[in-house]
């Protein structure tokens, strides 16, 4: 297994230091695992960028160079972006596979338009976040799509 996942780290690390002309975008889907319903799910689009430099500090021998400021989290946030509604997993009366089933055809709808754009879906990674404990009810389901295309 450990060589599976050097192995596609590697080709990972390959392709974005042979294709410096390739773009990347990630799109996030939110889906609610709350059982009573009450949670939200949604699909979330930045139209914005970000560099990550203007937010990267540097630890040497436990001193610490840093270029931010205490308003990092205010000039980090984006402010536009797209939010598609999906529903939620349970409703009152349990899970609900129709809600599982639309939410399948929005999140394809959003991979068709931006394949057409001409993104190609490289990479999907899940995560599930849930405390889980003593009458634990909230949880959440992520996904996160990777998409590239060569730039214009």
């Amino acid at each position: 297994m450990k060589k599976v996942i050097f192995i596609a780290l590697f080709m990972i690390f390959a392709t974005i230091e042979t294709n410096a002309q390739i773009e990347y975008k990630v799109i996030t889907s939110v889906e609610s695992l709350v059982t009573s319903g009450m949670g939200r799910s949604r699909i979330i689009d930045a139209t914005d960028s970000k560099n990550y430099e203007d937010f990267t500090s540097v630890r040497t021998d436990d001193k610490k160079t840093d270029k931010r400021n205490k308003s990092d989290r205010e000039a980090i946030r984006i402010r536009n972006f797209e939010e598609t509604k999906l529903l939620n997993f349970y409703n009152v009366a349990g899970i609900r596979f129709q809600n599982i089933a639309a939410n399948d055809a929005v999140i394809t709808s959003k991979i068709n338009k931006l394949t057409e754009e001409g993104w190609e879906l490289a990479f999907i990674n899940t995560g599930v976040e849930s405390d889980a404990g003593k009458g634990d009810g909230n949880a959440l389901f992520i996904t996160r799509y990777t998409f590239k295309r060569n730039k214009k």
